[in-house]
C-alpha cells in the first residue's frame, strides 16, 4: 500500500528531520559558541595566535581539551563558563610545551629556514626566517619543531634548521656583538680566504656572533657552533648598520632594485624567492623594520593614503594593495602588495621582481593590477599595525644599559 502524505505533513516531516540534524550537530560540537567568542577575542587570526581548543560532554561537565599559546585566552574561557554555572575539567595542553625542558627559544642556523603549515617537507611553505633570527619554540613533533617568528607567525620548521637554547643562553647571545651580512648573496669560509672551503651559504639580513677579525675577514661562529670567516666588504657590524638604517624613500627604492629579477615563491621572504608580501616584507626588513608577513596583515599597518586611484598623492615606499572589493555578500579580499617607486611606477613580485606602471600609456602598464586596486598605505613613521622598528625593539641585541 502507497501511502499518501498531505503538503503540511511533509513539511512537518522536514522540519522534524531539520530540527533532528541540528540537534546532533549541536551534540557533536559542544560549547562551540562560548569557545567560538573567546576565539575571536584572543586570536582572531590563527596565523599569529593558537586558540586551538574544544569540549567534549563527559555526563554532566565537559572536558576542555587542545592547546594554546595563550594563557588569558584559557582563563577567559574558563572564567566565561564559571559564570554560566557550566561544569568543566581543564585538559588544555599550554604551550611551550613542559617536555621541552626549559628551552623553549631558539635561533636559526641556516642562512633561511624554511617554516611550514604543518610538520612534513611536503606541506605548504608558510614563510621563510634568516640565519640568527630569534623565535620562541612552541612544541616538537618527531623531527619537526613549531615556533613563533618576532613577527608572531606560527609555523614548522625543520629541528635542524633552528638551534634549541633556554633563556641564559638567549640572554648572553643578545649581549654578544653582532653582524649582518649585507650583500644580498654570498658564502662563508672555513678560514680567511676565499679559496677556502666553503661553510655555508649566506643571504642579506642574515645574523651572525662575532669572535674576532682577521685581516680583510670577521670570523664568526654560527648559532650551532660551527666557525667561519666572512669577506668584511660583505657585513657590517649590526650596531653600526642599524645605526646608519633610514628606512628613507629612497632607500627603500634602492633596496628593492638591488632584488630585480627574483623568482616568485610562494611563501618566499628571502634573496632565495618571494612571493608579494615576502617581496615587501624583505625591503623593509633590509631597512630596519619588521613587516608583518601576510598582505592581508600588511595592509593594517600604515596610514590611508588613498583608495580612489589618485597616484599623484603616493611618495616611494608606499604599499599598494590589491585584490577584490567588498559587496554586498562577500568581504574584501587582498590578494597582493607591491610598493610605489615613483614616476607612475610600483615594484612587485609577481612571476618575478619587476616594475610595472599605472599609467595605460606606458609599455609597462598593468591593466589588470591596477582593475583590482584597493588602497595604499603609508608604513614609514607610522604608528599603525604591528611593524617592528629594530631600532626600538632590541630583536638581535640586549637593551642599551
Amino acid at each position: 500500500m502507497i501511502r499518501k502524505f498531505s503538503k503540511i505533513g511533509v513539511l512537518m516531516f522536514a522540519l522534524t528531520v531539520v530540527m533532528s540534524c541540528a540537534t546532533r550537530v549541536e551534540q557533536r560540537v559542544p560549547l562551540s559558541k562560548e569557545i567560538e567568542t573567546v576565539k575571536n577575542e584572543f586570536a582572531p587570526d590563527k596565523r599569529v595566535a593558537l586558540f586551538s581548543v574544544n569540549a567534549e560532554k563527559n555526563g554532566k561537565t565537559y572536558v576542555l581539551k587542545g592547546e594554546s599559546n595563550l594563557p588569558d585566552a584559557v582563563a577567559a574561557l574558563k572564567r566565561n563558563l564559571t559564570a554560566a554555572n557550566i561544569s568543566y575539567t581543564d585538559e588544555i595542553q599550554m604551550l611551550p610545551a613542559s617536555d621541552l625542558g626549559g628551552k623553549t627559544l631558539g635561533l636559526v642556523t641556516i642562512s633561511v629556514a624554511n617554516l611550514r603549515s604543518r610538520p612534513a617537507h611536503s606541506a605548504e611553505l608558510a614563510t621563510q626566517a634568516t640565519l640568527g633570527t630569534p623565535v620562541n619554540i612552541l612544541k616538537k613533533e618527531d623531527s619537526w619543531t613549531l615556533i613563533q617568528t618576532p613577527d608572531k607567525y606560527l609555523a614548522w620548521v625543520d629541528s635542524g634548521g633552528v638551534q634549541d637554547i633556554n633563556q641564559t643562553e638567549f640572554d648572553r647571545w643578545k649581549t654578544t656583538t653582532k653582524l649582518i651580512y649585507t650583500n644580498i648573496t654570498g658564502s662563508s669560509y672555513s678560514e680567511p680566504s676565499r679559496s677556502s672551503q666553503v661553510v655555508s651559504d649566506i643571504v642579506a639580513g642574515g645574523i651572525f656572533e662575532l669572535v674576532d677579525e682577521t685581516g680583510d675577514f670577521y670570523k664568526v661562529v654560527y648559532p650551532d657552533q660551527r666557525f667561519a670567516y666572512i669577506n668584511k666588504p660583505e657585513a657590517e657590524l649590526y650596531a653600526s648598520w642599524l645605526a646608519r638604517t633610514n628606512p628613507s624613500n629612497e632607500n627603500l627604492v634602492a633596496t628593492s632594485k638591488r632584488l630585480m629579477g627574483l623568482p616568485y615563491l610562494w611563501g618566499g621572504t628571502s634573496p632565495k624567492g618571494v612571493d608579494c608580501s615576502g617581496f615587501t616584507k624583505t625591503i623593509f626588513f633590509l631597512n630596519g623594520l619588521i613587516l608583518p608577513r601576510d598582505a592581508s596583515q600588511q595592509i593594517h599597518t600604515g596610514d590611508l593614503i588613498d583608495d580612489h586611484q589618485n597616484f599623484e598623492n603616493l611618495q616611494p615606499g608606499d604599499l599598494l594593495f590589491f585584490g577584490k572589493k567588498a559587496t554586498e555578500t562577500s568581504s574584501e579580499r587582498v590578494i597582493h602588495v607591491g610598493m610605489w617607486i615613483g614616476n607612475n611606477e610600483f615594484i612587485h613580485s609577481a612571476g618575478r621582481v619587476k616594475i610595472n606602471s599605472v599609467d595605460k600609456n606606458a609599455a609597462n602598464f598593468d591593466a589588470y593590477n591596477l582593475n583590482r586596486y584597493l588602497r595604499t598605505k603609508r608604513v614609514v613613521n607610522s604608528e599603525i599595525g604591528e611593524v617592528i622598528d629594530l631600532t626600538q625593539t632590541n630583536v638581535f641585541e640586549a637593551a642599551a644599559q
